[in-house]
């Protein structure tokens, strides 16, 4: 479990949204392994920076950091591993799921927010509001993502997904933590 001086929310405190997104073609979503997508709002303390965040998550050691970006405003997935992003500045109107999807999920995400994306997944930007939306990205160690559309060629890795493992430890929490309730 993280230190009372970890940059966060206590775990009691934290108000967390969880979401089953159904396919959409050929976008599994959460209907393979039927983990949910979460957002773990005010995860961080406001203020905090995108180096300390990575210090941080590198520190719970279920995760590492390997990029600091904004989203891609095409809907993609990951088929190989679970997506944690950390929003390190900013804010954002973000969809999950397709925006062709009826049951997508279309939130607005901010500095300190932390979303857990299952792999299959679809997401995309939808609104940089400030111009200045970044966000630190992150995978279970030793993992490296793919990028996958719902386009055709594309069911073998698709099919991977039922094997792709799930969380022994929450990315920001450690023993204790959302993923480990689902």
């Amino acid at each position: 479990m993280a230190t009372s001086k970890a940059p966060i929310t206590r775990l009691k405190n934290l108000r967390v949204s969880s979401h089953q997104i159904p396919a959409l073609d050929r976008t599994p979503n959460t209907s393979i392994q039927k983990k949910p997508l979460l957002i773990y709002h005010s995860a961080f303390y406001p203020g905090t920076s995108a180096s300390t965040m990575e210090s941080h998550l590198s520190t719970v050691g279920v995760v590492d950091p390997q990029w600091r970006y904004t989203m891609y405003s095409t809907s993609h997935f990951h088929s190989n591993t679970h997506e944690v992003l950390s929003i390190a500045c900013g804010k954002a109107k973000v969809c999950f799921g397709g925006e062709d999807n009826p049951k997508r999920v279309e939130a607005t995400v901010e500095q300190g927010d932390v979303i857990v994306v299952p792999a299959g997944v679809s997401h995309r930007l939808l609104d940089d509001i400030n111009g200045d939306f970044t966000m630190v990205g992150s995978y279970p160690r030793g993992k490296q993502w793919d990028m996958c559309y719902g386009e055709e060629g594309e069911e073998e890795k698709v099919k991977g997904i039922k094997y792709v493992e799930w969380f022994e430890r929450d990315p920001v929490y450690g023993r204790e933590g959302p993923t480990l309730n689902v």
